[in-house]
C-alpha cells in the first residue's frame, strides 16, 4: 500500500508536459459543446472545428438548440476527449474541458474565410457546401479556464492559454 500512495504522490508532482494538451487537441476532430439558454436549460452537441492560435472555430447550423446559445455568448463549456476504443480504461479517458467565450463571426470576413478554409482542408469538402448555407454561422471558441485528466490522479487545472497550472487535487480519492 505504501508503494502506490508513494506512485500516488509521485505522479501528483509530475505535471504532464502542455505538449500533451496540445496532442490530444491535435488527434481530435471535433468538439462536445455544452451550452445554456434564456430559461436555464442544457444543451449538449458536437462539432467539428479548427484551432487557429488560441481559438477554437466551429461552424454551426441556427436549426439545433445550441447554435443560438453560442452566437448569444451564453455559457459554454468545451470537451475533447479520447477516443472510447483507445482507451485502456473507460473511467480515465484523457480529457481536456473548458469554459468558453463565445462570439459569432461575420460572414465573410478575414476571420471567416480563414477558419472556412482551414474547417475544409481539415474536414473535406462538405465545408463549401455548408458554408454557403444561411443557417450555418461561424463561432469562435475561446478558452477561459479548465481542466486536463490523463489518468486517475492525475487531473489538473488550465489556463486560457490550456497551459497545465497545477494539480487539481492532492486528496486521495476515499474508500468507504
Amino acid at each position: 500500500m505504501n508503494d502506490n500512495h508513494a506512485q500516488d504522490n509521485a505522479q501528483k508532482k509530475t505535471k504532464p508536459l502542455t505538449p500533451k494538451v496540445k496532442e490530444l487537441i491535435n488527434r481530435s476532430k471535433s468538439v462536445i459543446l455544452a451550452t445554456v439558454d434564456a430559461e436555464g436549460n442544457s444543451h449538449s452537441s458536437y462539432a467539428p472545428f479548427v484551432q487557429i492560435e488560441n481559438t477554437f472555430y466551429i461552424l454551426v447550423s441556427f436549426m439545433v438548440k445550441h447554435t443560438k446559445n453560442l452566437a448569444e455568448g451564453r455559457s459554454t463549456s468545451v470537451m475533447l476527449i479520447e477516443d472510447e476504443m483507445a482507451t485502456k480504461q473507460i473511467y480515465a479517458r484523457e480529457r481536456l474541458t473548458f469554459e468558453a467565450k463565445t462570439s459569432p463571426i461575420e460572414r465573410d470576413s478575414e476571420s471567416w474565410n480563414n477558419a472556412v478554409s482551414q474547417l475544409k482542408e481539415s474536414h473535406g469538402k462538405v465545408v463549401d457546401l455548408i458554408s454557403e448555407m444561411k443557417d450555418f454561422i461561424l463561432i469562435a471558441l475561446h478558452p477561459l479556464k479548465g481542466s486536463y485528466v490523463n489518468g486517475f490522479g492525475s487531473a489538473y487545472f488550465v489556463d486560457e492559454n490550456l497551459e497545465i497550472l497545477e494539480h487539481r487535487n492532492d486528496v486521495n480519492h476515499q474508500s468507504k
